[in-house]
């Protein structure tokens, strides 16, 4: 008797339980045009004062659908909605409609979420068995417009041609102070064709220790020359010996069988002059 009464009580309980559940307002998602990785949105209206016990985990819904986490939003109207979204995780071989599982929101009171079915597409066009997928043409290039390239090009074209210009011109105007200008440049000019007469040799490059000392230098008088032009110093023990020569071929016996050549010395001259007169 007691067994009887407590199945009877139990019953009266799921029945009241039953009796309060009530299906939710839904806007369910459209019914048509999903593959693989799109969202299928699920929207329930929450009853005015009702509050959801938990909201829906994300989890695996079916082998065609995976649940994300829920979410809470207020509409225009003022009334909250819990929206449910559902991503497609395969694809079908063919078109085909799947389901979206009902399921229930505990809370006060307890809703029922009705099942609903999407379409989803497969990724390629259904082909026979032993069939290749058919080919798709490549999509053309967009056509992009080329005035401001050309336009740029050509700016940029004239100013690499200025700049060119203006490095033969200044290129040029280098080599002509080199050879008129700078003293030993002048002096190297000079002695071309002059090998086999040292006379001439050694008074084109006398000339040309006076025109960069800035007075007559002699053998006694080359600390002026050094004083002037430091950067003959390097050069010091070639040129004292020049002199020397110079002095025995002038007024004395002659070269000596070793003399130092003009040319070669008017030549190592010239590099330390390039190097260090602006």
């Amino acid at each position: 008797m007691r067994a009887a009464l407590s199945a009877m009580l139990l019953a009266l309980a799921c029945a009241g339980a039953l009796a309060q559940q009530r299906d939710a307002v839904v806007e369910q998602p459209r019914p048509f045009g999903y593959t693989v990785g799109d969202i299928a949105t699920q929207r329930v209206l929450l009853p005015e004062g009702s509050t959801p016990a938990a909201l829906p985990e994300a989890a695996r819904a079916s082998a065609w659908l995976e649940r994300r986490p829920a979410r809470i939003e207020r509409g225009a109207d003022g009334r909250r909605w819990l929206v449910v979204e559902y991503q497609v995780v395969n694809a079908p071989r063919a078109l085909a409609t799947i389901t979206v599982p009902a399921w229930d929101l505990a809370g006060t009171p307890p809703l029922r979420v009705a099942a609903t079915g999407i379409s989803v597409g497969p990724l390629t066009a259904p082909v026979e068995a032993g069939q290749a997928l058919p080919l798709r043409p490549d999509r053309p290039a967009s056509a992009i417009a080329t005035a401001p390239i050309e336009r740029r090009l050509w700016l940029w074209s004239g100013v690499l041609a200025m700049a060119l210009a203006a490095w033969l011109a200044y290129a040029a105007w280098n080599a002509w102070r080199d050879r008129n200008a700078l003293p030993f440049g002048r002096a190297l000019r000079e002695l071309r064709g002059k090998a086999g007469v040292p006379m001439a040799a050694h008074v084109a490059l006398h000339h040309a220790f006076d025109r960069t000392a800035g007075q007559v230098v002699q053998a006694g008088t080359l600390a002026a020359l050094f004083q002037r032009a430091p950067w003959l110093q390097a050069l010091r023990p070639q040129i004292e010996r020049f002199y020397a020569q110079s002095a025995g071929l002038f007024f004395g016996s002659g070269l000596p069988a070793d003399a130092v050549s003009p040319q070669a010395l008017c030549r190592q001259l010239h590099r330390l002059e390039r190097r260090h007169v602006a």
